[in-house]
């Protein structure tokens, strides 16, 4: 056997061999969080128990000013979520309400499962796409676009979200431009 074919079939096992160790790191939200997410529980301690999310059960009452209820699946807290690079929300809106204008450094997608709403995105040429769902409709937001979701039916409306990120950053473009600590002299 050559060098070459040597190297290619421990190449191979080497390979297999890091899959099986990785499987799937449950993270332990109790230490630091790093670059690459939360340190790995001991896979001897975890249960099937963390492979499920009960968060999104029962009635959600929109209880802000925008008349909505935001429930994140980050890997925060559903550590299970940690290093595999995808999250969940359900956005719960009230009559008329509203996930006012934000971006992600993540995509998301959303389903529609109760209600109508006019959805959208902004893309870098300031042309705005949106359009009203109905239940079952499914619509992208690409990463970075400035989108936006407002219940425009006469009863409350549910969506769930995913996005291609373990704990995606949320940046509300309304705060973002009347509430920061710029001083008065500049903003």
């Amino acid at each position: 056997m050559s060098n070459l074919s040597i190297f290619f079939v421990f190449c191979f096992f080497s390979t297999l061999s890091h899959a099986i160790e990785f499987n799937f790191c449950v993270g332990d939200p109790s230490l630091p969080r790093g670059s690459q997410g939360y340190a790995c529980k001991d896979p001897a301690k975890v249960t099937t128990d963390y492979f499920v999310y009960t968060g999104f059960r029962g009635e959600k009452t929109p209880n802000n000013v925008f008349g909505n209820n935001v429930t994140l699946a980050f890997s925060n807290v559903f550590p299970t979520f940690n290093g595999l690079g995808i999250s969940l929300a359900r956005l719960d809106f009230a009559v008329g309400g509203v996930i006012p204008i934000h971006s992600h450094c993540t995509s998301e997608i959303l389903n529609l499962v109760k209600g109508s709403i006019i959805a959208g995105f902004i893309d870098t040429n300031n042309i705005a796409y949106y359009n009203r769902l109905e239940v079952g409709d499914v619509m992208v937001f690409p990463q970075a676009m400035l989108h936006f979701q407002i219940n425009v039916g006469k009863s409350p409306a549910t969506a769930y979200v995913s996005l291609n990120g373990a704990n995606p950053t949320l940046q509300l473009t309304p705060t973002s431009l009347f509430a920061e600590n710029l001083p008065a002299d500049i903003a």
